[in-house]
């Protein structure tokens, strides 16, 4: 029986999409490359702020890449909030997993305080612990983020399941031993989740309580 479920953020519980396309190629036109596509920019996201911006500014202008990813921290920072969609139905499961007495985690690539951030605006309350990028740890797809959040939550890898939509996600999820459902409303096409190895994918965020 599930005790838990952890959710990625970006592309699964809201669509951040826009702002990170917005503050990504404002950061870029201040070293006077050029703008990425909103194509790309999707494409580009799943791997933390650092690997975005190094895809973004290209191969031959990685010696900017560290003062790139300061022009998009400081923007991002103002703007994270600009323009996020959330999920419709979303919030909804949320709270019925909650009243079923699940608990509730969002673990994310998404730089730290910016997730906090986010979370606090649109899901105060709701999860029991949001982990963004840090230091401390490694990012997905390695599992350490979600070891350190299975063990703060006290439950097994077999006690919950992973929420996703990218590869990374996948990755991730089996990395840490975790069941994989992989949602079709995010930043990857269905064909995506099916070829990076996905077994399980979801049309609808209702159809998370079908697996519990």
């Amino acid at each position: 029986m599930y005790k838990a479920v952890i959710f990625d953020l970006d592309g699964t519980i809201l669509n951040t999409l826009d702002d990170l396309y917005y503050s990504t190629n404002y950061a870029l036109v201040k070293y006077n490359l050029n703008k990425r596509t909103y194509e790309e920019i999707r494409c580009f996201v799943g791997n933390g702020v650092k690997v975005l911006i190094e895809k973004a500014v290209g191969e031959n202008h990685q010696h900017l890449v560290d003062n790139v990813i300061l022009e998009f921290k400081n923007h991002y920072k103002e703007h994270s909030l600009d323009h996020i969609k959330e999920y419709d139905g979303i919030k909804e499961v949320l709270i019925e997993l909650k009243r079923k007495g699940l608990k509730l985690a969002v673990v994310t690539n998404k730089f730290n305080q910016a997730a906090q951030d986010i979370i606090n605006k649109y899901f105060n309350g709701i999860f029991d612990i949001v982990l963004g990028e840090t230091k401390e740890l490694n990012r997905k797809p390695h599992p350490d983020m979600c070891n350190y959040v299975l063990q703060k939550l006290k439950v097994s890898s077999t006690e919950a399941l992973y929420v996703g939509d990218s590869d990374v996600d996948i990755m991730t999820a089996k990395n840490a031993n975790l069941k994989c459902i992989s949602c079709s409303w995010g930043f990857r096409t269905k064909d995506e989740l099916f070829s990076s190895g996905a077994n399980i994918i979801i049309d609808n965020p209702f159809d998370i309580i079908k697996y519990l």
